[in-house]
């Protein structure tokens, strides 16, 4: 009896620690920013399964790349009705309608194209969520860009298809959750309003993962596929993006690892560094929320932070032919 309730208390244990998505944690709400950066590096995302560990230790941070979340104007209300807010991020657009178990999409405007899915709706996640989750919706609407315009209908199928951890450059994660959405819509000419003759396809794989501590996708990766032969495309983007802080605390836990340091810290107008700075050139100041502060070239090993606002920063440089380095400063 005993041993039968250790192992009910430890299985309870494990369930309790797994991640889910749900509406009152995830949900974004209208004024938020997420600090991203683009990533450098191929992401895999080829682990599948419960307890598995997504190897992503060579991937590096690459240039900011924030997501704003805002209220809709009112033109937009006009075009996509029924949206609720709206995300910008990575030169895209996307209107979303929030209700009490669903984030849907309204609208998913691109450099490329714009989908409109006013006529049904679809899917980005409903909650809440968690490793097992599975979902196909119908979605259909219009479509529209430079070269042809029309209908199109399709579906999302939202898949929890993996969890485990998650290495992402030198961090470390656990009891993580990933998300698969698979979006496939045919595209078709004006007055084709049954849905007859395809003259093109859009199909768009996102993956994102999520822990139990951080409110937005700490990895998102997402490739689109266009395909309208009238028109004369057939194109593939990808992308791949991460939470800034992710990268700054792994650089805030190997600071003492690090030779570079700045001085006179605190610092007023200029800080200079000690160390090997031969090799480096630029400097990138964040504020200790991830968010990029400043850019700016070293020179004569000194940079100028009269104009930063009085607070705690994390500096790093780097150099075309050396590693990145890290360390905090005070701006008083």
């Amino acid at each position: 009896m005993k041993q039968t309730l250790l192992f009910l208390l430890a299985t309870s244990g494990l369930f309790s620690a797994q991640t889910t998505i749900t509406k009152a944690f995830n949900d974004p709400i209208v004024g938020e920013t997420v600090n991203n950066v683009m990533i450098s590096g191929t992401v895999d995302n080829s682990a599948t399964g419960a307890n598995t560990t997504f190897n992503n230790a060579a991937l590096t941070q690459g240039t900011a790349s924030p997501t704003i979340y805002s209220a809709p104007a009112a033109g937009e209300l006009t075009t996509f009705p029924g949206s609720t807010i709206k995300m910008v991020g990575s030169g895209n657009t996307i209107l979303y309608k929030q209700t009490a178990s669903k984030l849907e999409i309204t609208g998913l405007i691109t450099p490329d194209a714009t989908l409109n899915l006013s006529a049904n709706n679809g899917t980005f996640i409903s909650y809440p969520a968690a490793f097992g989750y599975n979902e196909t919706d119908q979605a259909q609407g219009t479509f529209t860009s430079p070269t042809a315009s029309g209908l199109c209908k399709g579906t999302i199928n939202i898949t929890a298809d993996a969890s485990g951890t998650l290495i992402l450059g030198a961090s470390t994660f656990s009891n993580v959750v990933r998300i698969k959405s698979v979006q496939n819509f045919n595209l078709h000419l004006p007055n084709d309003t049954n849905f007859l003759v395809p003259i093109g396809s859009v199909t768009n794989t996102a993956y994102t993962y999520y822990d139990s501590t951080h409110k937005f996708p700490l990895l998102t990766t997402t490739q689109a596929v266009i395909n309208v032969p009238i028109a004369g495309i057939n194109q593939t983007t990808s992308g791949a993006q991460a939470l800034s802080q992710l990268f700054l605390s792994a650089l805030d836990n190997n600071i003492k690892k690090q030779s570079l340091k700045v001085f006179p810290n605190p610092a007023q107008d200029f800080i200079e560094f000690k160390g090997d700075t031969a090799n480096l050139s630029t400097v990138n100041i964040y504020s200790l929320d991830g968010k990029l502060i400043k850019t700016s070239d070293l020179k004569a090993g000194k940079v100028q932070v009269s104009e930063l606002p009085a607070a705690a920063y994390f500096i790093e440089v780097s150099g075309k032919d050396s590693k990145k380095e890290a360390t905090k400063f005070i701006k008083k």
